[in-house]
C-alpha cells in the first residue's frame, strides 16, 4: 500500500520525520490531509512536528510557508540548515535514535499502549514504538 504520507523513518539528509512533515503540510495545503492527522505543534502535546522544529531551530509557521512555496525535499532541508541550525552526524544519530524508539521503555510508553489499543493493535507485540504504530496504522507493517 502506498500511503500519502511517508514513514517517519524515511530520511531526508539522514534526518527522520522531516519527509513526513513535508508531506503533511503539502496535503493540508491541498485539502487532502487524511482525517485524524494534524500538522505542526499542538497545545498540550509534544508532536514529532514540534520536536523536529526544535531540533532544527526553525519556526514551524515559517517552515510551513517555505514548504508551501514549493521546492524539493533537499531545498527545504537546506533552508532549514540556513535558517536554523545544521546538526552534525552524531546529533542526527542521537535524534533518530530518540525518535525511532519513542514509546519504548520511556515516558511515552503508557500513551503508546493506549494508542495501540485504540487503533485495534493491542495484541501486536511487534509494535514497540510510535514509529512502529504509525507504520502499522498506515499499512506499512
Amino acid at each position: 500500500m502506498n500511503f500519502l504520507i511517508r514513514s517517519p523513518r524515511f530520511p531526508i539528509g539522514g534526518i527522520f520525520v522531516l519527509a513526513r512533515v513535508i508531506d503533511k503540510v503539502r496535503l493540508q495545503a491541498t485539502g487532502q490531509l487524511p482525517e485524524g492527522y494534524w500538522v505542526g505543534p499542538q497545545s498540550g502535546n509534544r508532536t514529532f512536528d514540534d520536536r523536529l522544529c526544535c531540533f532544527l531551530g526553525v519556526n514551524f509557521e515559517e517552515l510551513q510557508a517555505m514548504i508551501n512555496q514549493g521546492g524539493s525535499d533537499e531545498e527545504i532541508l537546506d533552508w532549514c540548515f540556513a535558517r536554523g541550525r545544521k546538526p552534525d552526524s552524531e546529533q542526527i544519530e542521537v535524534w533518530n535514535g530518540f525518535l525511532s524508539k519513542r514509546g519504548w521503555r520511556d515516558s511515552g510508553s503508557a500513551g503508546l499502549v493506549q494508542q495501540k489499543i485504540d487503533a485495534g493493535f493491542g495484541d501486536r507485540d511487534d509494535i514497540q514504538t510510535y514509529f512502529d504504530l504509525i507504520d502499522a496504522e498506515e499499512g506499512r507493517a
